[in-house]
């Protein structure tokens, strides 16, 4: 192919906002029909390009098919009772196909583009009419930190998208040429987030828009991932091909990676972490100082939600992506009451740990069993829904109690069923009977259902507490609420803990600097040992295991032990698979699980074909079909293997 257009890719930004200026402490989103090129050559069309660059985050960001894509076949999830090819393709059992057809990070790949598109276009107009420096950084950040997923996700990509390298395009064309992942990075990744932290400011403009520190986690996290692709100690292969791969220049970026984020860490600006775990993911305490970045979400206007508030569809931009992962607790659990009545005694209700269940991805027993100490460490406790109440009343059921284990009487409010951690997996549990359709068991002395983490199945396991909705257009101590729609809770996309986690993966690949891993590591471990609530027994916990985690953390800190950590830190997120791509480990946390087929209570052995051209996703099938080529130009433009 000679020339370098693409139709695909180009698409220009659909909502605007001309706010920016005014007092306002949020974006001030309007809605338009389309955008004419010639509108960026006016301060409300750069300006509009600009609160555009947020607002498509929603578009991406609690989308739960792109989440699939991110945590589907990991070592974290795999497909759900209810899951259809979206998680089955993805899984690499034989039970689906990843093709340029089925892979779900065809939504980064369409938004992606269109986005940068946009950023090119405020940067090439801003000074025309008047724009700050500051907020035309805001362009190059967002610039930069799509070509770094696109980048890390399908390999080289084009930098030419029909204006010119680097260049808006107006004009439509319908072939493409992907330049290598090393042109990427160092012509449009490294140089558009190094241009961000030079021009933005240290504390946000607005609530939740883009500082220096942002820039800088994506610069970091860009020269560690590139460190790693550079040293490739698997021999991954790498597309288009690229004679730039030199592991010599590995220790370099390492470097760069630590040196960047330690900057980040000593100069914390507006953010910093929570006190503890649950802060983070509380959804009393969302748009915290840990979080960088959001998709945001709110109850105040549909408009700024992006959704309507009756209903969701399961489609972008609603925050969607707590369904995936919440089981059908309100469907498979039953319960009787003093007449022998059969009913659900855990109903739907949007308040975090319960929300809609759609049962596409279960959790991997074998991830859940790193949880360990968890009196100690908090990550457990929040992270997951481990014990569901009882809330019938609020449906109408009158019943006083509802009958639960060992000849026990359940009342509102109270457990009806409990998950037990990894450090009860010694416990004497008896399965003599179902309970609904969920097999729960008994255990001596308790007087809820119980299930052990190694017999969850694909249809009963626990439910991602961090993410799951919350909505408070209700009185909530009577009411079940709206339970249907998308969530109007913001989806975080990054958190400055991660500062701490990529200092510490440079240090262990040679980085230099004032704190090593271990010291590194232990901030975090640290923190997770903090508590003042106990998400699972809904009660105030006032303790401080800290000194016992940081004491337990190992005297040298390998990479293996960091990935736990990230594990315990970010699970369910959508971080895993870009972590085991990058360190180039999927087959090694991934390739081999157990979990029970069905909802049987026996766990079987889950062997994954992890190929090594899987760590490159396919180029979506709408891309290829959309150029005007030859078929051996579209072949040459698809990743080997597909």
């Amino acid at each position: 192919m000679k020339t370098k257009n693409i139709i695909c890719i180009c698409g220009i930004a659909m909502m605007s906002a001309v706010g920016l200026s005014s007092c306002s402490d949020i974006l001030d989103e309007q809605p338009r029909s389309s955008f004419d090129p010639s509108f960026f050559k006016t301060q409300k069309g750069v300006e509009g390009g600009l609160t555009a660059l947020y607002s498509h985050l929603r578009n991406i960001y609690g989308q739960a098919y792109y989440l699939t894509s991110l945590e589907a076949g990991t070592d974290e999830y795999t497909y759900g009772h209810s899951a259809d090819g979206n998680q089955k393709d993805i899984d690499m059992t034989g039970a689906g196909n990843l093709t340029p057809q089925t892979v779900r990070s065809d939504a980064y790949w369409g938004q992606g583009f269109s986005d940068i598109n946009t950023a090119s276009y405020v940067i090439e107009n801003a000074s025309e009419v008047g724009i700050a420096p500051s907020l035309v950084a805001e362009a190059y950040f967002f610039r930069g930190m799509h070509y770094f997923n696109l980048v890390r996700t399908f390999g080289g990509v084009p930098l030419d998208l029909g204006g010119g390298e680097l260049h808006s395009n107006n004009a439509p064309k319908r072939t493409s040429v992907r330049n290598t992942v090393d042109e990427v990075y160092e012509r449009a990744v490294f140089k558009d987030l190094e241009k961000a932290i030079a021009d933005l400011p240290e504390t946000p403009r607005v609530i939740g828009a883009v500082t220096k520190n942002v820039a800088r986690l994506y610069l970091a996290k860009a020269y560690l991932t590139y460190a790693w692709w550079l040293e490739n100690p698997n021999n991954i292969p790498t597309y288009p091909a690229t004679s730039k791969q030199d592991k010599s220049q590995a220790a370099k970026y390492f470097q760069e990676a630590y040196n960047v984020a330690m900057e980040a860490i000593n100069n914390p600006g507006p953010y910093k972490l929570q006190e503890t775990f649950r802060d983070v993911n509380l959804f009393e305490n969302d748009r915290n100082a840990e979080w960088l970045l959001w998709a945001d979400h709110t109850l105040e206007s549909e408009l700024y939600n992006g959704a309507g508030f009756g209903w969701g569809n399961g489609a972008a931009p609603e925050n969607f992506a707590g369904w995936f992962t919440q089981w059908n607790y309100c469907g498979d659990m039953k319960g009787t009451d003093k007449d022998g009545n059969v009913f659900n005694p855990v109903l739907r209700e949007p308040i975090q740990g319960l929300g809609r269940p759609w049962t596409r991805m279960a959790p991997i027993p074998d991830a859940l069993e790193k949880f360990t100490d968890t009196d100690k460490d908090s990550r457990w406790d929040g992270t997951f829904a481990t014990q569901y109440r009882v809330n019938m009343a609020k449906g109408g059921n009158k019943a006083a109690y509802v009958n639960g284990a060992n000849g026990s009487q359940i009342k509102n409010g109270e457990t009806f069923l409990k998950f037990l951690s990894a450090d009860e997996k010694d416990a004497n549990v008896t399965y003599a009977a179902e309970n609904g359709s969920i097999n729960a068991g008994t255990m001596e002395g308790e007087p809820a259902f119980v299930i052990k983490l190694s017999d969850i199945s694909r249809q009963t396991y626990p439910g991602l507490w961090k993410t799951i909705d919350t909505r408070t257009d209700r009185k909530m101590e009577t009411e079940l609420g709206s339970p249907n729609a998308g969530s109007v809770r913001p989806y975080p996309i990054a958190k400055f803990s991660e500062f701490y986690f990529i200092a510490a993966e440079a240090a262990v690949k040679g980085a230099k600097g004032s704190q090593s891993a271990r010291d590194l590591i232990n901030v975090i471990r640290a923190r997770a040992g903090k508590w003042t609530y106990s998400v699972g027994y809904n009660c105030p916990k006032v303790e401080d295991h800290s000194t016992e985690l940081t004491d337990a953390t190992p005297a040298e800190i390998t990479i293996d032990y960091i990935m736990d950590e990230r594990l315990r830190e970010y699970y369910g997120e959508g971080y895993r698979w870009f972590d085991l791509v990058r360190t180039q480990t999927w087959e090694k946390f991934a390739g081999v699980y157990h979990i029970a087929d069905g909802n049987g209570r026996q766990a079987v052995e889950k062997k994954r074909d992890i190929q090594k051209y899987f760590y490159l996703r396919p180029i979506p099938q709408g891309q290829i079909e959309a150029m005007v080529c030859s078929p051996e130009e579209k072949a040459a433009y698809q990743n080997p293997g597909y």
